[in-house]
C-alpha cells in the first residue's frame, strides 16, 4: 500500500509540475499576442497616417490641376477671334466722330 501511496504521489507531483509548466507557458503565449497585437495597432495607424498624407497631397494637385485648366481656358478664349471681338470694344475707347465746322470770315 505504501508503493501505491507513493506512486500515486509522484504522479500528482508530476501532474502539478506539468500544471506550473502549462501556466507558465500560457502567460508566455497570452503576451506574445498582447505584444503582436500591440505592434498590429501601431502599424495600423501608421498605415492610415499615410493613406491620409497620400490625400492630401493628391487634393492640392488636383486643385492646382483645376487652376491651370482654369487658367488656359481663360486664356484661350481671349487670344481666340471671338474673345478679340469681344474683349477689344471693352479695351478701346470708341474714336470721336469728326465735325466740320462751318469757319465764318468776317470780309470788311
Amino acid at each position: 500500500m505504501q508503493e501505491v501511496n507513493g506512486a500515486i504521489l509522484e504522479r500528482l507531483e508530476r501532474v502539478v509540475d506539468k500544471d506550473r509548466i502549462d501556466a507558465v507557458l500560457f502567460e508566455k503565449v497570452e503576451s506574445v499576442h498582447r505584444e503582436v497585437n500591440r505592434r498590429a495597432e501601431e502599424i495600423k495607424k501608421g498605415c492610415e497616417r499615410d493613406i491620409r498624407k497620400v490625400d492630401n497631397r493628391l487634393q492640392i494637385m488636383e486643385k492646382k490641376m483645376w487652376s491651370i485648366f482654369g487658367a488656359l481656358s481663360i486664356i484661350s478664349f481671349i487670344v481666340s477671334p471671338v474673345g478679340q471681338k469681344i474683349i477689344r470694344p471693352l479695351l478701346t475707347e470708341p474714336p470721336e466722330a469728326a465735325t466740320v465746322s462751318p469757319s465764318v470770315t468776317n470780309v470788311v
